[in-house]
């Protein structure tokens, strides 16, 4: 309830009306007292040159601090105060996930299963990603019709029956008989393109729009009649690279058009309407123009449950557009924001223990968490010993690779940093204030339905660092090493 002193009515209301905007526009909610007495914090750790791998190293208590001092650090939590409620993290299963997975040991694919998606002795995953048609991540092109047919009358989903299915069905129950998976198309068949070709960019023609619509529910239905539930789709991978893998062209125009005209009816008119239906699904560079032309056109809108971005816009030699998340959630705070694609490129074994493919990871969750993602889907769950297959020998680096020939499984520390969110922080928290005092330190923090807070800090710095995490007039001192990552429970 907000109290105010003795002022008139027309700077009264002008108050009122600023602060409720402001409310509105990032979300902000004021939750009941949050109380630290009796709490103790459990510190869990990754850190480069130790052996600390989501290792708890510290258990710690709170003492009172009346006002922090400018000569020590401090990250400032508030779980008093929250913003966006958190959908999921995880990973894609793509063709490549799936055939790599059918060739290493059967104790090894169990490992593989609990690591990624059991909450207690793994990292808790609870959202997929996988591929309609192939995509570079899969040994060869294919899709699931014959060629020609505009009618879809030979569509069948025999292709991924033999690995990506079984794989698919294997993570669901690993993860407790339920996964948020989302689908999204690299190409649509040759045929339907001006180009005739899965590969080279190419646009989708104008005499294939409802085609094309219809094929997400042939392939959604499909999936779902041998027991894969799908949450959501987005509309194209990388609607503006042309590439020499699968991939299709759309203008911002073209994508509103489509979705407005021809997928978002069609998914509706299938009974499929409670399908989440995912916007743009590139990189972090164009999104605002993207979400202004699809976001700002009502009937193409209310099809649109968000907007799902990736983290290659540094192709260019320039730096994460972070700020662009954060304006696409201000400019249109009714629609969602989801992290949908990212990995380490340019594929070499040499680099397995590379500690900075881990804070790759830890940095651009941190941003874009803070930013308003509601969710964030790495790539590949897992590659083989050549960061494939990849029919176009576009090789990169998955968290877990698994070697074919050893059949043994290598973890890269980004396993670690994305575990540091992904266990700790569960569908329906809520992401609270945590702010860092020195630029070294990177920080968000969530709080749980349970009432768990976890704060995730992340060391950039070569320093070893003490700070005190403190909420309200309480503080607990923490210690954290050079290149690291800790979280802080309680």
């Amino acid at each position: 309830m907000m109290k105010y002193t003795l002022l008139s009515t027309g700077l009264l209301l002008l108050i009122s009306c600023s602060q409720q905007k402001q409310v509105q526009n990032t979300q902000t909610i004021v939750t009941e007292k949050f109380k630290v007495e009796g709490k103790q914090v459990i510190v869990y750790t990754t850190a480069d040159s130790t052996a600390y791998r989501l290792t708890p190293t510290d258990t710690l208590k709170f003492k009172e601090l009346i006002q922090p001092v400018e000569t020590q650090v401090y990250i400032f939590a508030n779980p008093e105060k929250t913003f966006q409620t958190f959908l999921g993290i995880g990973g894609a299963l793509t063709d490549a996930s799936a055939e790599t997975f059918s060739k290493i040991p059967a104790a090894k694919q169990a490992e593989l299963l609990q690591a990624y998606y059991d909450t207690k002795k793994g990292i808790g995953y609870t959202l997929a990603r996988t591929n309609i048609n192939s995509c570079d991540f899969s040994s060869g092109s294919y899709t699931y019709v014959s060629e020609g047919d505009k009618e879809l009358k030979s569509f069948k989903i025999d292709h991924d029956m033999q690995f990506r299915i079984p794989f698919i069905k294997k993570a669901i129950e690993a993860a407790g008989g339920k996964l948020t998976l989302f689908v999204s198309p690299w190409s649509p068949p040759g045929y339907m393109k001006d180009n005739n070709d899965m590969l080279h960019g190419g646009k989708l023609k104008p005499e294939f729009y409802q085609t094309w619509a219809d094929y997400y529910v042939k392939f959604i239905k499909s999936y779902e009649k041998v027991g894969i539930p799908v949450w959501g789709m987005t509309i194209q991978n990388e609607p503006m690279a042309t590439q020499k893998w699968e991939s299709c062209i759309y203008t911002a125009d073209n994508e509103r058009d489509f979705l407005k005209k021809f997928l978002g009816p069609t998914i509706q008119k299938a009974g499929l309407g409670d399908k989440k239906i995912i916007v743009w699904d590139h990189n972090r560079d164009l999104m605002v123009q993207r979400a202004n032309v699809i976001f700002g056109d009502p009937e193409a809108s209310k099809y649109a449950w968000g907007m799902g971005f990736h983290w290659y816009e540094s192709w260019t030699g320039g730096d994460k557009m972070f700020d662009n998340v954060k304006i696409v959630h201000e400019a249109y705070p009714d629609k969602n924001l989801i992290f949908t694609e990212g990995c380490p490129e340019s594929f070499n074994p040499a680099r397995y223990n590379d500690w900075g493919l881990g804070e790759a990871y830890g940095r651009n969750m941190i941003n874009d968490f803070n930013n308003g993602a509601v969710g964030w889907t790495d790539w590949n769950i897992l590659l083989d010993e050549t960061g494939g297959p990849n029919h176009v020998k576009n090789f990169c680096f998955a968290p877990v690779h698994g070697d074919t020939k050893t059949g043994q499984l290598i973890y890269t520390n980004s396993f670690y940093y994305i575990g540091h969110f992904s266990k700790f922080v569960r569908p329906g928290a809520k992401r609270i204030i945590s702010s860092a005092s020195r630029s070294q330190l990177l920080t968000t923090a969530f709080i749980n339905k349970d009432g768990k807070v976890a704060v995730i800090v992340m060391n950039q710095s070569n320093l070893k660092i003490t700070y005190n995490l403190c909420i309200g007039h309480n503080a607990a001192e923490v210690k954290i090493l050079p290149h690291s990552i800790q979280t802080l429970v309680l």
